[in-house]
């Protein structure tokens, strides 16, 4: 059997095709650009991520027995925001954990929602670079945007959507959100009240060993691997 690995950085993405030692067998990169649309601002389109993932999967898997590959999962980018609207369309370029654009929202989060309460619903504070100070924002800055929110998921299960449509992510990058209750392991109805969003925008949670689903028959198709191979959360 084989194995592939999907690391969506911030600068591209790696990729590597492994057997059931962990011997590596090939790896591939992609590279996708940045946006910096304002000072301190940094930003991408997930579109990229996807079709050069997609591109990168093509090389990696040019010339050895597709009909083998039993499984695919993924790292990455930990604390981006991708948003998406109830037809599955990003509705903004994704708010990358490297961006600055949130001093107020974290000053908010810290200082009048305050730290105690922070650390008592997700055993952390705000910092400029989560997930939540980013919906803050959207909230307050790009309201229109803010009403068309279905779904919120960090990058790497963007990743994981696409290929397989399952909403999820794993407890330890869910963890970085500053929407997680860590101690109890789910979302926290708290944290999702001060942010103004639901619970049901928010990805299931797993395991990062959990196989979460399937390749997409078409996405199968278009790779030349079966459609059984399964999908885990990363």
């Amino acid at each position: 059997m084989l194995f592939i690995g999907v690391d969506l950085g911030t600068s591209a993405v790696k990729l590597l095709l492994m057997d059931e030692t962990g011997k590596i067998l090939k790896m591939a990169s992609k590279e996708y650009g940045l946006s910096f649309p304002h000072p301190g601002w940094s930003e991408q389109d997930p579109q990229d991520w996807y079709s050069q993932s997609i591109a990168g999967l093509k090389e990696l898997l040019a010339g050895c027995d597709k009909s083998q590959v039993a499984g695919i999962s993924f790292g990455g980018q930990m604390h981006g925001l991708v948003a998406l609207d109830d037809k599955d369309q990003v509705i903004r370029p994704a708010i990358l954990w490297n961006d600055g654009r949130t001093t107020k929202q974290v000053a908010y989060l810290n200082e009048v929602i305050g730290k105690d309460k922070l650390s008592a619903y997700t055993a952390n504070i705000a910092f400029a670079g989560f997930t939540a100070p980013k919906i803050l924002w959207m909230k307050e800055e790009e309201p229109e945007n803010f009403a068309r929110i279905a779904k919120i998921m960090l990058p790497k299960d963007y990743l994981a959507y696409r290929l397989s449509g399952a909403f999820v992510s794993d407890y330890s990058d869910a963890s970085g959100m500053l929407l997680m209750d860590v101690k109890n392991k789910c979302w926290s109805k708290e944290m999702a009240e001060i942010c103004g969003i639901s619970l049901e925008m928010l990805p299931e949670l797993h395991e990062s060993f959990d196989a979460v689903g399937t390749l997409k028959p078409e996405v199968a198709a278009e790779l030349g691997l079966p459609e059984t191979c399964k999908v885990v959360a990363g």
